[in-house]
């Protein structure tokens, strides 16, 4: 599994520009860009399994207040195979690579869901209640050091 990262503008991103599941994530992570700013490794990616694109996975921004948030989500054709827990795990070893004392955190729906399973699976825990611009009420959860 490869993190392929997407660049700072629409035009350096040639590989991801024609490919049908990057259709929208690609200009969302451009304007999140010009929102938040380009800091890397804090930026988004787009995930590749064997020379295909499965996947988009991003930090939600760089840390504030030592915290910082992650995102991903797997392509329709690739779903329902263990990738999104990979992806996950990626992500938590990334940034704990970048800084050791950093609390990884994701937000869900407030309801069981492939992605609350695939918290679990990576040792994450609800902290409680968050609220999402787009979603309202969400669960927040967070990486336990195992």
């Amino acid at each position: 599994m490869n993190l392929l990262p997407i660049k700072e503008h629409l035009h350096e991103n040639t590989e991801f520009i024609g490919h049908p599941d990057c259709k929208d994530s690609l200009g969302m992570c451009i304007d999140f860009y010009q929102r938040v700013g380009f800091n890397p490794p804090w930026i988004c990616y787009y995930v590749q399994i064997d020379d295909q694109l499965v996947a988009a996975a991003a930090f939600k921004g760089k840390p504030v207040e030592n915290k910082v948030e992650i995102a991903y989500g797997t392509f329709s054709a690739h779903q329902n195979k263990g990738i999104g827990t990979k992806i996950a795990e990626t992500l938590v070893r990334l940034a704990l690579e970048a800084d050791p004392l950093i609390r990884v955190t994701a937000q869900t729906l407030m309801e069981e869901n492939y992605s609350t399973k695939i918290l679990r699976k990576n040792n994450f825990v609800i902290i409680g209640k968050a609220m999402d611009d787009d979603e309202g009420e969400v669960w927040e959860w967070e990486y336990q050091k195992g």
